[in-house]
């Protein structure tokens, strides 16, 4: 099985880089699977994909780093994000949002499609996503986007890549570790090591085992 490892930064899969002792380059090739940083943000994503997308994968894996607006999931918790969905796709009537789906152009939520049944993937928490363009750091913000989607991760790239396996019909599987919660911005609170260590070690129990 071809599986192209997609990234939004190169430290997020840097002990994996060094484990497989893989070049430091955007786009990295092994026998076995293929390495993909793409930049941060949707539009990074999606055009990084466009260029190297193909039907020669079996598998496109996303990793990264998350924010969490559930607490009682700890911090470096990685998880397999099932579904993601762009949170500000649509427009604004006064108090209201509109999604893209009900204005008729599109859709905005995204599964992570795949028939993995192993037990690395099997035994992690499955939850729902949200991309973003801006991360959350104001109260009034982050509750209105709690009640609205009621997401628990949150993420600049994510469904950009369920939109661009979607469209490639290529199976795809998005798992991130958390590094923070979603709150007013307190860095000294995050904990981007343990996440970085933690998404590494299970990526890397992963491509062994696959």
């Amino acid at each position: 099985m071809k599986i192209l490892l997609v990234a939004a930064t190169r430290p997020e899969i840097n002990l994996l880089s060094e484990h497989f002792k893989l070049p430091e380059k955007d786009f990295m090739q092994t026998p076995e699977f293929d390495i993909l940083i793409t930049g941060v943000g949707m539009t990074a994503t999606a055009f990084a994909l466009g260029q190297h997308l193909s039907a020669k994968y079996n598998l496109v894996l996303n990793l990264g780093i998350a924010g969490c607006f559930d607490r009682s999931i700890p911090l470096g918790s990685v998880l397999n994000i099932t579904e993601d969905e762009f949170a500000e796709l649509g427009a604004e009537n006064k108090e209201d949002f509109i999604t893209i789906d009900e204005l008729g152009f599109g859709k905005s939520n995204y599964t992570a499609y795949n028939n993995l049944l192993s037990e690395s993937v099997t035994k992690l928490k499955k939850v729902k996503g949200i991309t973003v363009n801006c991360v959350h750091g104001n109260e009034t913000s982050i509750s209105a986007i709690a009640a609205r989607l009621n997401p628990i991760t949150e993420s600049m790239e994510g469904a950009a890549v369920l939109y661009s396996c979607e469209k490639a019909s290529i199976p795809c599987l998005q798992i991130r570790s958390i590094s923070n919660y979603v709150e007013p911005r307190n860095r000294a609170a995050w904990d981007i090591g343990l996440a970085i260590k933690n998404l590494n070690e299970w990526t890397i129990g992963f491509l062994t085992n696959t």
